[in-house]
């Protein structure tokens, strides 16, 4: 009876350690499977700014940043240049530089991103090509763009805050 009674203990002990090792386990899955979430989430806003932009929905661009949110224009050394606050401002902005192009062309490559919660900061390189007329010439503007961004997830869903533009290269060339 001993036997038994020490036989069932053992066993009873076991199933307790696996399934709190399954509920550790499942909490680890939850959290790894809401990291990449997050992580595509912010890389859809990071894509979606840049489609907007060739189609120029400034409207439906500025939507992707916070009410408040702050765009700066930064230099190759780090320094701000140029600074646009709030939602409104931006938009007048976007809306007043686009206009000057007939053709807007986006491409986004790598992009590196750290979550911490509702928080994340991530760093985007972008090549941008911006064609117009100027003095009845065609005019194509190439330019090597690194955004820092720092985004905060408001009512489930991730939003700029602040961006950080560094232009850090740009071409000019006449095409026909």
């Amino acid at each position: 009876m001993k036997k038994l009674l020490f036989t069932v203990l053992i066993l009873l002990s076991g199933m307790t350690s696996m399934y709190a090792q399954n509920t550790q386990s499942d909490k680890d899955l939850s959290a790894r499977i809401q990291l990449l979430e997050d992580r595509a989430a912010i890389k859809n806003v990071v894509d979606t700014f840049s489609v907007l932009a060739d189609v120029k929905d400034v409207d439906a661009q500025v939507l992707l940043f916070t009410e408040d949110a702050e765009v700066k224009g930064v230099d190759n050394d780090g320094n701000v240049n140029s600074v646009i606050k709030g939602r409104k401002d931006i938009g007048i902005a976007f809306s007043s530089y686009l206009a000057l192009f007939e053709t807007v062309y986006h491409q986004n490559g790598q992009q590196t991103v750290t979550i911490n919660g509702d928080k994340a900061d991530g760093i985007n390189y972008c090549y941008v090509v911006l064609i117009r007329t100027q003095d009845g010439k065609r005019i194509k503007q190439t330019m090597g763009v690194r955004y820092h961004d720092f985004f905060t997830k408001q009512d489930g869903k991730w939003l700029i805050y602040e961006r950080q533009s560094n232009f850090m290269w740009t071409t000019f060339d006449e095409i026909q």
